[in-house]
């Protein structure tokens, strides 16, 4: 097995067992291993730290397998890696109603790959090299371990061009899934979009998240901004909200929330969609003074890297100011921010500024994180990457 030794010193955070370890770590890497080999970890001194996925294009060029030195990565490895994930999910696929995400990557001990599942189809992504190596090996196993109708792929993401991969799509074994599969939450029914939707087709991490507003939507005039498919919006209409306001820049994503409205059966007038730029909106909503009960912003990654996170910052304190100018008196904010380089404090202050700046006072009434199929492993924090605050404005 090739062999890669480490800096001095720069043993510690796999001695933590954290999975990564960057490329400026590495002092030595001997046997030549190719993109997503597994590699023998060392450190300065000789002694083991893991086996890990090797990644020459990547600034991690390292990725944990296992940090048991008698643990062999190979078949079987995999297969108790995935049994031991699916198996954690008992209780919550009972739950799901259908749609739940059955591998998460680094928290559940394999880096690199996602498995969701939606009703009787799998979707996976594969974004590391050390992934893609043993994707026929991991295919295999959630074929004869779960029996799906399809498995599909969306590895369609820029990420993997740092690993040196090329975005891919498309079937990967059994039938191709249906251009809109019906998922159920809670009470609520939703189309999902397996080929062409955000992610593996919506947002799982959001889906415990979706239900909350109901509590504060009964008789309400409710803002859901960066709506996607008027998820928020469609359980706040359950809950007894009088009308749903949804903004996004996708006209797909707004006809698809047109469509879950009428797989809900509400009325059309209780409906409202805006195509449009969320940020301009809600200035002209502020111009007019038009005001809500409910607001929920569910906004995309603002910050990508660390170079963006002064700009990203700004951009949550903004929407996030404009939306406490809208609130009514007594008013409930949900805001979220799906960037894991944004932790949970500094979003607090950010949020707190933007009340600050708007002229309001506000409490937090609640803290919110990505769902349980969702987990994040204790060595591995940047697994939290969704937080969102309930806040109240007076």
């Amino acid at each position: 097995m090739p062999l890669v030794i480490l800096k001095p010193g720069r043993d510690k955070s796999l001695l933590r067992r954290h999975p990564w370890v960057f490329s400026g770590a590495l002092k030595k890497v001997e046997g030549d291993p190719g993109p997503g080999e597994v590699v023998e970890v060392l450190s300065h001194e000789g002694r083991f730290l893991c086996r890990a996925s090797y990644s020459p294009y990547s600034q991690i060029a390292l990725r944990a397998w296992t940090f048991d030195s008698g643990e062999e990565v190979g078949p079987e490895f995999f297969r108790s890696r995935l049994k031991q994930a699916i198996d954690f999910r008992a209780p919550l696929l009972k739950l799901s109603d259908g749609a739940c995400r059955l591998v998460n990557a680094e928290s559940d001990g394999l880096p690199g790959v996602i498995v969701d599942k939606y009703a009787a189809f799998l979707v996976c992504q594969f974004f590391s090299a050390g992934a893609e190596l043993w994707r026929g090996e991991i295919l295999s196993h959630l074929e004869h371990a779960l029996s799906p109708l399809g498995i599909y792929e969306r590895s369609d993401v820029d990420v993997r061009l740092k690993e040196g991969l090329e975005p891919r799509s498309g079937l990967l074994w059994g039938q191709p899934p249906p251009s809109l599969l019906v998922i159920r939450e809670k009470n609520c029914r939703f189309l999902v979009d397996i080929e062409h939707g955000q992610k593996t087709g919506c947002y799982l991490d959001q889906r415990e998240n979706r239900v909350m507003p109901a509590d504060y939507a009964e008789g309400a005039e409710v803002l859901n901004a960066f709506s996607y498919t008027g998820g928020f919006g469609i359980h706040a209409l359950k809950a007894g909200a009088i009308k749903v306001t949804n903004i996004d820049s996708s006209p797909a994503a707004l006809s698809l929330a047109n469509q879950n409205r009428e797989l809900n059966h509400f009325d059309e007038d209780s409906f409202e969609n805006i195509h449009g730029d969320v940020f301009q909106v809600l200035r002209d909503f502020r111009d007019t003074r038009r005001l809500f009960d409910l607001i929920i912003l569910d906004p995309p990654k603002f910050v990508e890297s660390r170079s963006q996170l002064g700009r990203g910052s700004r951009g949550y304190k903004d929407i996030n100011l404009l939306a406490f100018k809208l609130l009514k008196p007594g008013g409930v904010l949900f805001t979220f921010s799906c960037s894991g380089l944004v932790p949970l404090p500094l979003f607090q202050m950010i949020v707190a500024g933007a009340a600050l700046d708007a002229g309001r006072n506000a409490q937090i009434l609640g803290v919110l994180t990505q769902g349980p199929d969702h987990p994040t492993a204790l060595n591995f924090p940047e697994g939290a990457y969704l937080k969102g605050l309930i806040c109240r404005a007076y």
